[in-house]
This record gives C-alpha cells, sequence and structure tokens, in this order.
C-alpha cells in the first residue's frame, strides 16, 4: 500500500507538472475513444453486410432444394415408401452422396419432415434441431429463417443460419437448410484482429507525433519560464534565444523586450532608492546638529519661562512643542531609512512581553486622560516570555494604542494578550470602537503617511510613520502586524510575535476580527469600571482612566519613562506584576508605583510635558509638549489612519 501511495503521487506530481504529458494523454484518450466508436460501427457494418449475403446465397439455395425434393416425392403416398424418398432427396441435395451440400451459400446440412399417411411425421436429417418457433413460422406456409447454435451429426457445434420452406407440391413437407457460419466468423475474426492491431499502431503513432508536436511548442516555454526564474531572482541580463520568424519568435522578442525594458527600470529604481536613502538618511543626520543647538537654546528659553512676558512664555512653549515633532520626524525618517536599507537590526531579550504592553500603555495614558477614554486591559497574570526586542514591541504597541485612542470617539479601547506554546506565538490584539476602517483600506493603513481621513485631527501628533515603521518591526521579528475594520463599528490591530526565534510561528491564539452574533458584530470590550479605589495586581481586565498629573515619573524596565501622578513619588514596576486587576485602576496610579491602596481623583491639568515626543497635541492656542526621554531618542511613534 505504502508503495502504491507513493506511485500515485509521483505520477500525480508528473501529472501536474508536465503540460506534454496532459497533451499527450488527453490526445491518447480521445483517440482511444474515436478508435472504438469507429471500430464497433465498423464491426456491426461489415457483420450485417455477411449476414445479409449469407441470407440471399441461402434464400437462392433454398429455391433449388425445394425443386430437388418435390421431384422426388411428389406421387408418393405410402408412409414407408415416403420415408425412403426423404431420405433419397436428402441424399440427392448432397454432393457424392455425403450428408452435406456445397453450393453458393457455402456447406449446408439438410433436414426434411412430412405428415405421412398415418398422420404420424416422418423427417430425415436432424430435425430435432430445428427450433419449434421456426418449424411453427414454415408450417404457416412463410419461408423463414433464423440463427441458431445447434450441433450436426458431423460433430460441429457452432452458430448456423437455418432457412425453412415448405413445399406447394407436396403438402405438409418442411425443408430446412442448416449453413454452418464459420467462413463468417473466420472473416469477422480476421477483421477484429486487425482492426485491434490497427488501433494501437495508431495510437502509437499519434502518441509520438502529439509527443513530437507539444515539445516544439512545450520547449519555448519551458525556457521562458527558465529565463522568467532567473529573472526574477535577479539575473536580469537573461535573454530568449530568438529562433526563426514563426509565433515562438515572436514570443521570444517580445519577452526580450519586456525584460529590457524591465531590467532598464529596476536599474533605475534602484538607483533612485539608493540616492533617495542616502539622502533621507544624510539630510536627518545633517540637520541633527543644528537642531540640537536649537533645542539647548529653546530648552535656556523655556526654563527661564517664569521671567518672561506671557507672550513670550507662550512662544518658548510653542517653538519645544515644534522641535519635539521635528525631533520626532527626524527620528522616524533615520529609522526608516535603517529599515530600507535592511540594516535594522533586532536587539534580542529574552523577557516577559507583559512588561512592553505595560510601557507602552503607561506611555500613551497622558492622551487617554486628555481624550476622557478608558483603555481596558486583559493580560494574563502568568508571564509570557518571548526572545524579542523590546524597545520596538514597545514602539509598536505605543503607536496602536495612541493610534486607537485617535479614533475611539471617547469610547474605550481594548488591549488584550495571549500566548499559546503550542503555536510558538503571543498575540496583542488592540481595538477601538471608533469610526473604523473602509473595506480594502486594511492594507492602505500601513502605507507611509496614509490616512483615512486628511482631515481629522491627530491626538497623538504623530508624524505618519508609525504603522509602516511597526509592520517593519513586526516583520523583523519574523511575526505578522494585522488590521481589520469595519466602518462605524471600529477597528482591530493585531500582533503576533513567536515565542522562540527560530521557531515556525503558529497561528495566532487571538482573533483579528471581534465576535459575530446573527451577522453582526458583538463589543467583546468590557465595560469600564470606577477607578476611584484602584487596585493593580488582580486578575481579569483593568481600565486605564483619567488622574491628575501631578506626581514624579517611575521607570519600568530599562529606559522605558513612566510619568507619575498623585502624592507617592518615584517607584519601579516589577517585571513580575501581572497587569489588570479585577478592578479598574488610573494611569497616574500605575505610573507611580502606587499598586494598592486608593488613588484620589482630580481633575486632569495640562502637562507641560509627556514621555513620548510622538505623542503630542496641537490644538488652537494652547499646546501640550512633550520633552523627550533620555536615551530614547531613535524611537519613532505616532499614529496614524
Amino acid at each position: 500500500m505504502a508503495w502504491s501511495k507513493a506511485v500515485g503521487e509521483a505520477l500525480g506530481h508528473l501529472w501536474r507538472r508536465s503540460l506534454q504529458l496532459r497533451v499527450v494523454v488527453s490526445t491518447l484518450t480521445l483517440s482511444l475513444i474515436v478508435i472504438t466508436i469507429l471500430g464497433v460501427v465498423l464491426t456491426s457494418q461489415i457483420t450485417d453486410r455477411l449476414l445479409d449475403a449469407k441470407i440471399n446465397a441461402a434464400v437462392e439455395e433454398m429455391g433449388r432444394a425445394r425443386n430437388t425434393v418435390e421431384s422426388q416425392l411428389t406421387g408418393v403416398h405410402d408412409s414407408s415408401t415416403q420415408l425412403a424418398q426423404l431420405e433419397t432427396a436428402r441424399n440427392a441435395l448432397s454432393s457424392g452422396g455425403s450428408a452435406q451440400s456445397s453450393g453458393a451459400a457455402g456447406n449446408f446440412d439438410t433436414a426434411l419432415a412430412m405428415v405421412g399417411d398415418s398422420e404420424q411425421e416422418i423427417s430425415a436429417g436432424p430435425i430435432q434441431e430445428i427450433p419449434g418457433e421456426l418449424r411453427r413460422f414454415v408450417q404457416q406456409n412463410q419461408v423463414s429463417y433464423q440463427f441458431a447454435t445447434v450441433s450436426t451429426i458431423d460433430g460441429y457445434h457452432g452458430p448456423v443460419l437455418i432457412i425453412g420452406s415448405p413445399s406447394a407440391e407436396v403438402p405438409s413437407l418442411e425443408i430446412y437448410l442448416i449453413f454452418p457460419l464459420t467462413n463468417e466468423q473466420r472473416s469477422l475474426s480476421l477483421m477484429r484482429g486487425t482492426m485491434l492491431i490497427g488501433g494501437i499502431v495508431l495510437l502509437v503513432l499519434l502518441a509520438a507525433i502529439t509527443a513530437l508536436v507539444t515539445r516544439q511548442v512545450v520547449l519555448p516555454i519551458r525556457s521562458a519560464a527558465r529565463i522568467a526564474s532567473r529573472f526574477a531572482d535577479g539575473r536580469l541580463k537573461e535573454r530568449m534565444l530568438v529562433r526563426g520568424e514563426d509565433d515562438m519568435a515572436k514570443l521570444a522578442m517580445s519577452f526580450n523586450e519586456m525584460a529590457e525594458s524591465l531590467s532598464t527600470q529596476i536599474t533605475q529604481l534602484e538607483e533612485f532608492g539608493n540616492l533617495q536613502r542616502r539622502f533621507t538618511s544624510d539630510v536627518s543626520h545633517e540637520l541633527r546638529t543644528p537642531l540640537t543647538t536649537v533645542r539647548m537654546a529653546a530648552d535656556l528659553i523655556h526654563g527661564s519661562s517664569d521671567d518672561l512676558d506671557p507672550a513670550l512664555a507662550r512662544s518658548s512653549e510653542l517653538l519645544v512643542t515644534e522641535l519635539d515633532r521635528f525631533e520626532g520626524l527626524l527620528n522616524d525618517l533615520l529609522e526608516i531609512s535603517r529599515h530600507d536599507a535592511g540594516v535594522a537590526e533586532l536587539q534580542i531579550e529574552s523577557l516577559d512581553v507583559r512588561m512592553c504592553a505595560r510601557a507602552a500603555i503607561s506611555t500613551v495614558r497622558h492622551l487617554a486622560r486628555e481624550a476622557g477614554i478608558e483603555v481596558i486591559s486583559d493580560i494574563p497574570d502568568e508571564p509570557l516570555v518571548a526572545e524579542v526586542d523590546p524597545r520596538r514591541v514597545e514602539r509598536v504597541l505605543r503607536n496602536l494604542l495612541a493610534n486607537a485612542i485617535d479614533h475611539s470617539e471617547g469610547k474605550p479601547v481594548l488591549i488584550r494578550m495571549r500566548g499559546d506554546t503550542d503555536a510558538n506565538a503571543v498575540a496583542i490584539v488592540v481595538r477601538d470602537q471608533g469610526i473604523g476602517l473602509r473595506p480594502g483600506e486594511e492594507k492602505l493603513v500601513f502605507n507611509r503617511f496614509w490616512r483615512s481621513d486628511p482631515s481629522r485631527m491627530r491626538r497623538s501628533g504623530g508624524t505618519g510613520l508609525g504603522l509602516s515603521i511597526s509592520v517593519e518591526d513586526a516583520n523583523l521579528h519574523n511575526g505578522r502586524l494585522e488590521a481589520w475594520g469595519e466602518l462605524g463599528v471600529g477597528a482591530s490591530f493585531r500582533l503576533t510575535l513567536p515565542l522562540v526565534r527560530g521557531r515556525k510561528l503558529g497561528p495566532s491564539p487571538l482573533s483579528l476580527e471581534p465576535p459575530k452574533r446573527d451577522g453582526h458584530v458583538v463589543v467583546d470590550i468590557p465595560a469600564p469600571v470606577d477607578d476611584t479605589a484602584a487596585e493593580l495586581g488582580g486578575t481579569g481586565a483593568g481600565a486605564l482612566g483619567g488622574g491628575d498629573d501631578t506626581g514624579a515619573e517611575s521607570d519600568l524596565g530599562g529606559d522605558t519613562p513612566l510619568g507619575g501622578s498623585g502624592e507617592s513619588g518615584p517607584g519601579e514596576l516589577d517585571g513580575d506584576t501581572p497587569l489588570g486587576g479585577g478592578t479598574a485602576w488610573a494611569a497616574d496610579d500605575f505610573a507611580a508605583g502606587d499598586y494598592a491602596g486608593e488613588s484620589e481623583r482630580t481633575e486632569p491639568t495640562r502637562p507641560v510635558a509627556h514621555e513620548d515626543h510622538d505623542d503630542t497635541e496641537t490644538t488652537g492656542d494652547e499646546t501640550d509638549s512633550a520633552a523627550p526621554a533620555a536615551g530614547d531618542e531613535d524611537e519613532p511613534g505616532g499614529a496614524q489612519r
């Protein structure tokens, strides 16, 4: 069974890959059907013609035989004499007194029967071989014939033609001539054998001809496929050989012209891309020096804003804000240029991915607070250790959260995380219930500087490169970043990363699309709960809400900035502390490291600075400014849709 299965798979593979084999087999199959139908029709026609000729000759022979028998039996009335005369008449039909005779219809045997004076039937010859149905027709004074299989006295057994005739001169006389069909059978067998051999030879010739013809067509196609494959591998000098002036030659010339055009365009695009990347990188680097000088001067002026008149103080604040945005754009351009040049590298660490999620949530807390939006977390209590670049993963999540807050229309935003060791995957879904995406925009959303609604204001103050960089970061991890959206329902972004690098990434543990019931999307974002008595560290989901911004900063895992709040002072979040309690928690409580007890909600105050230089809001006459975090100047961010 195993070898037969292997042979079947090999034949199936050959059938799928070989155009020539399919053409030859198809031609042979159709030819076999045609030859079979033709053979059946010819055999039937020839058989009918042979039997018709046999019947006509037998009818003529019957006329002569009837005359002979009638001449022998005319005037005989005694039963014994009649029997003797029947034998005499039968012998008269033979040649040399034998039991068989030969005529135009071939050899035949004779059977005679009649009713004697004693009302008893007397017969001569193998009358018992005559079918009863045929005798009934003859007894009704009809000349009839029938094909049958009989055994004669000379040992013959096979198909015969029996023709019977009544006598007009001798009442009740029945004359039967039995013609063996040996010659006809021999002729038909010879014809069938000849047709079979001829059909086989014809099929072989057709197979050879078809293979030769298809080879002339397939070889140039194979050559074109081989050269196209080499061309796709980057060997832009490959060309097809042009022979003759037929259609294949035209195909080769057209292919070569196309290859030459593509080669020229690819070369030009590569040169243009290299120049563009070099220009972007050079400009970004060259702008850093004057930007640093301007930054130092702006910080100096802004630091003395209390001594300035209100107009100058406001101008210094606007200057710092725009410098933040400019610096973020430079960082994004540098990061994109590194990805384009293929020199972006991962700094892999084996750590709890929940830390990246917590850091990203803490970074965007000011956006959620200012917009009055709850950020609900659904993160497991158990550690999810993966081999990732924490800086890039945190940046991806920060961009997704800022993007969701920008487009949530005041409704809660959900961040959910799950892991699956069997699938070697950890998935993080960020979902909002905002304006959503139109059909087809789930692919466009990762394009550079693409926006679904250009007139829409960005709270995060992003550069339009955040999602483009995010998808590149996901690809660097051999992961996936996918988007889903429905207009008026919301959007979901799912980041799926391998737990162990080098192993195959399986299916994502989380669904990209929200659940549906009766064809309608079901909101699976838990309802926000009151966060006045926030507690961090329980089980289930937690909500990131508003709070004041008067506290100090705390650090989460390395150089990730976390703004403080409340009166608790600075603190540090342990990587093993689970995020997402049974009750909601405030951003200020989380950032300050106050993981237990109560935090007092106050009216949000306008911050002077926050951590992410890409998450900056500029609206009207009032501007929220953000000071860049030390050691994080190369991290692009910002949201787009």
